[in-house]
């Protein structure tokens, strides 16, 4: 049985750990906000894009002569990059984004394609690379504060695999932000732009903005494009995978300072339930030892007597 001292020791240990864990809230909350506004910032920005380049690709129709615009014959290699976090202690952040991606890569297996992973964050990395999956370029060190410098370096190595033939189709999983306590998986197609995820979103929003009658609220007018589209698209298409990509990464930074905000408060607590238990603990075994004496006193004295 554990003595008065080590109870005491283990209250202490436990004490030491909880000031770390609600630092590591209080920095995790803080550094929330400022994702949260980032991301909001972002979002009509980055759904203008992926608007406008909806619509140029639907004005310019099929532009063959554009490889980045191009869609491959067959596809029989899918790019998988997962983007996750640099550091762990955020719960089930950084598995969730691994097993997304993992089970997409089994999924195109099944079907006869091959699976090409590329990750974004020291986690994602190293838990691929333990599976046994073999990465075939990581990008790392901005978790915490994505830039958009960083987003643009991935598009275009994606962008080069895929106009090289490399990566017949490109694919992203990340986890969505929602709110502190609440995060989703998201898997969506970068390229080729005509399976895009972008059509998807775009459809559903058109169609949802709908009046009781079935009305669209917003008249949509005819655009005229000067240049040509197949010009603007082709400025376009390099803008929508980056800015598609740097939305994934704040959403994925805030999700990430969510969750550890989460796991940490849920240790703190945790700590506070083992320092009443232990305390309780402490408490019994002073209160038995001190019943102990006394019945010796009492014996003592009956044998004296």
């Amino acid at each position: 049985m554990a003595t008065q001292r080590d109870v005491r020791n283990r209250i202490a240990s436990i004490k030491n750990i909880q000031k770390i864990t609600r630092a590591m809230e209080m920095v995790a909350a803080a550094r929330l906000r400022r994702a949260e506004q980032r991301i909001e910032s972002l979002r009509p920005y980055a759904e203008a894009i992926r608007r406008m380049t909806r619509h140029a690709s639907e004005a310019a129709g099929n532009v063959p002569r554009l490889p980045i615009l191009a869609e491959h014959e067959q596809t029989k290699t899918v790019g998988l990059l997962v983007v996750a976090g640099d550091r762990g202690l955020a719960g089930a952040f950084n598995s969730n984004a691994v097993r997304a991606g993992i089970a997409a890569g089994r999924e195109h297996a099944a079907e006869g394609r091959s699976a090409v992973y590329y990750a974004a964050g020291r986690r994602p990395t190293s838990s691929l690379t333990f599976r046994g999956m073999e990465v075939a370029d990581s990008f790392t060190g901005f978790s915490d504060r994505p830039a958009y410098a960083d987003a643009r370096r991935i598009a275009e190595r994606l962008m080069a695999a895929y106009t090289d033939g490399d990566l017949d189709q490109v694919e992203i999983f990340y986890n969505g932000y929602i709110s502190p306590l609440s995060q989703v998986m998201r898997r969506e197609t970068l390229l080729p732009l005509q399976r895009a995820s972008v059509f998807d979103e775009d459809s559903e929003a058109e169609s949802g903005s709908r009046d009781d009658d079935g009305e669209a609220d917003t008249p949509h007018g005819s655009v005229e494009y000067e240049p040509d589209p197949e010009v603007i698209l082709q400025r376009l298409v390099p803008d929508y995978v980056e800015i598609s990509i740097y939305r994934a990464l704040l959403e994925s930074t805030a999700s990430e300072h969510g969750a550890r905000m989460t796991a940490m408060r849920n240790a703190s607590d945790n700590a506070s339930n083992l320092i009443d238990d232990y305390t309780l603990q402490m408490n019994r075994a002073r209160q038995a030892e001190i019943t102990q004496e006394i019945m010796e006193v009492v014996a003592g004295a009956e044998g004296l007597g």
